[in-house]
C-alpha cells in the first residue's frame, strides 16, 4: 500500500491553528464579566437605595415604578445619580490602573508567549469576583468594589484577556482570513454575554445576587485553569525577557513613530482614532443601558434587563453573519460603514424610546453594529509585522482602556446631568460621535483606492 501523502510544509511566517483554541478562554472570561456588569449596577441601586430610604425599586419588579411623577421624585434622582457616580469611580479606578499594566504585559507577551499574559488577568478577575462576594456576604461598604477592580486592573483586567486572545488569533491565522477570524472571536463575546445576561437576570430575580456571582467566580477560575493547563503557546520563538522594564512601553511607542512602512504611521493613528471613538460609544452606551431601563418610563425588572443585555450581545452574532455575507460583494471597509449606520440608527431610536417595544426595536436595529471593530482590528494587525502583534494589541487594549476611562467619565456624568430635559440624550450624543469614524474609514478607503489606481497606471505605462 502506498504511504499516505505527506502534509505540505507550513510556509514561513504562517502557523496552523493550535487546538485547543483560545475561544473557550474568552468565552469563560466574558461569561464572568457579563454576569458581573448588570448585576453589580443593580446591587448598587438596591444597596444605595436602601441606605437612603428609597424602597420603590423592590416593588417596581412586579408593578412598575409608578406614574409620571416618578421622573420628578428627588430621592429617586438622587439614587440614580449616586449609582452613576459609583460606577464612574469603580470604572475609573480599574481602567486607569490597567491602562499601564496592559501595555506592559501585552508587549512582554511577544517575547515570553501569550499564555502568561492570559493566566494573570483571568486570575485577577477571579480575585475581583471573590472580593465582590465578600462585600455581599459581609455587607461591607461599596467602596470595596473599587478595591477589587483596582486589584484586577493590576493584573491587566479583561482588556489584557482581549489583547492576548486577539494576538493569539493573529499568530495563528492567515492574512486574507484574519478579518473573519477576528469576527469569530468577537462573536464569542456576544454568545457568552447573551448567556450571562439572560441567566443572570433570571437567576437574580429567583435567588438574589450571591449565587450568580459564585458562577462568575467559577467562570474566571475555569478561564485561569484553561490558560494554565490546556492552551498551547502560539509564539513561535519564545525568549526570556524582563517584565518590569521600559523596553515594552518603547515597543508600543515604536509602532506609531517608526513603522515598517511609512504610510503605516498615519494609518495606524487614524484607525486607532476611529476605533477609540467607536468603542467609547459602545462602552458609554452599555454603561447606562441598565440605569436607563430601570428608570421611568420603562421601569424594567431584572428579567427584562437581562433580555435587554442579551439583545445587545446578540449584535455580535448577527454582525458576524452579516460580515460574512457582505464580504462576498463588498470590501471590508464598506462593511464597517454599514455597521456604523446600523449603530447610529439604533442609538437614535433608543434615545426616543418610552416603551418596551420601542426599546427592543432599538436593540434590533443594532444588528450590524459590531461589524466595524473586527474590520479595524484586522486592518491594524496587517500594518505591523508578526513579531509586533502583542505590542500592537497591547496598544489597542490601551486604547480600549482609555475608551472606558473617557466613556465612563463622559456618559456617566452626562446621564445624571441631562435627566431633567432628555433621559436618552447620551444615546443621541453617541450617534453624533459615530459620524466621525465613519468619515475616517471612508476617507482612508478612497485614498487607498486612488493610490492603488495610480500605481496600476504607472505599471501599465512603464515599458
Amino acid at each position: 500500500a502506498a504511504p499516505p501523502p505527506a502534509e505540505p510544509p507550513v510556509p514561513p511566517g504562517r502557523r496552523r491553528l493550535s487546538l485547543p483554541a483560545v475561544e473557550p478562554l474568552l468565552f469563560l472570561a466574558t461569561v464572568s464579566l457579563g454576569l458581573q456588569g448588570p448585576l453589580a449596577t443593580q446591587y448598587l441601586w438596591d444597596r444605595l437605595g436602601a441606605e437612603h430610604g428609597y424602597s420603590d425599586r423592590n416593588s417596581s419588579d412586579s408593578s412598575g415604578c409608578g406614574d409620571g411623577n416618578a421622573t420628578a421624585d428627588p430621592l429617586r434622582q438622587e439614587v440614580e445619580a449616586l449609582v452613576s457616580h459609583w460606577n464612574l469611580y469603580i470604572n475609573l479606578g480599574g481602567f486607569f490602573v490597567s491602562l499601564f499594566s496592559v501595555t506592559l504585559l501585552g508587549a512582554w507577551s511577544d517575547s515570553v508567549g501569550r499564555r502568561p499574559a492570559l493566566i494573570l488577568p483571568a486570575a485577577g478577575m477571579a480575585l475581583q469576583t471573590a472580593i465582590y462576594l465578600l462585600v455581599m456576604y459581609l455587607e461591607l461598604h461599596v467602596a470595596f468594589f473599587l478595591l477589587g477592580r483596582i486589584l484586577s486592573g493590576l493584573t491587566g483586567d479583561y482588556n489584557l484577556i482581549l489583547a492576548g486572545c486577539f494576538s493569539y488569533v493573529a499568530d495563528t491565522s492567515e492574512r486574507r482570513a484574519r478579518t473573519f477570524r477576528v469576527a469569530i472571536l468577537e462573536a464569542c463575546l456576544g454568545t457568552a454575554g447573551m448567556v450571562a445576561s439572560i441567566g443572570g437576570g433570571q437567576w437574580r430575580k429567583a435567588q438574589g445576587y450571591i449565587n450568580p456571582f459564585w458562577l462568575a467566580f467559577a467562570a474566571s477560575l475555569a478561564a485561569t485553569l484553561y490558560a494554565a493547563f490546556f492552551l498551547r503557546e502560539s509564539v513561535k520563538q519564545k525568549k526570556e525577557a524582563k517584565l518590569l522594564t521600559l523596553r515594552h512601553y518603547k515597543a508600543v511607542f515604536r509602532l506609531y513613530t517608526a513603522p515598517e512602512h511609512p504610510s503605516s504611521r498615519w494609518k495606524l493613528a487614524l484607525y486607532s482614532l476611529a476605533f477609540f471613538l467607536i468603542v467609547t460609544v459602545h462602552f458609554g452606551a452599555r454603561d447606562i443601558y441598565v440605569l436607563y431601563e430601570l428608570g421611568f418610563p420603562l421601569c424594567w425588572a431584572s428579567d427584562l434587563i437581562g433580555y435587554g443585555s442579551a439583545a445587545s450581545y446578540l449584535a455580535y452574532l448577527s454582525s458576524l453573519v452579516g460580515l460574512r455575507l457582505l464580504q462576498l460583494c463588498l470590501e471590508d471597509t464598506w462593511v464597517a460603514e454599514i455597521g456604523l449606520i446600523s449603530n447610529i440608527a439604533g442609538l437614535v431610536v433608543m434615545s426616543l424610546a418610552t416603551t418596551t417595544p420601542l426599546m427592543f426595536t432599538g436593540y434590533g436595529i443594532l444588528f450590524l453594529s459590531m461589524a466595524a471593530t473586527p474590520v479595524i482590528r484586522s486592518k491594524l494587525s496587517k500594518l505591523v509585522s508578526e513579531t509586533e502583534q502583542g505590542a500592537l494589541f497591547a496598544s489597542v487594549a490601551c486604547v480600549e482602556g482609555l475608551c472606558s476611562l473617557v466613556s465612563t467619565g463622559v456618559f456617566n456624568s452626562l446621564y445624571p446631568a441631562t435627566l431633567h430635559f432628555m433621559r436618552g440624550f447620551p444615546f443621541l450624543f453617541g450617534a453624533i460621535i459615530l459620524l466621525i469614524p465613519a468619515a475616517i474609514l471612508g476617507w482612508i478607503q478612497i485614498w487607498d483606492s486612488k493610490h492603488d489606481y495610480n500605481h496600476f497606471q504607472e505599471a501599465s505605462l512603464s515599458p
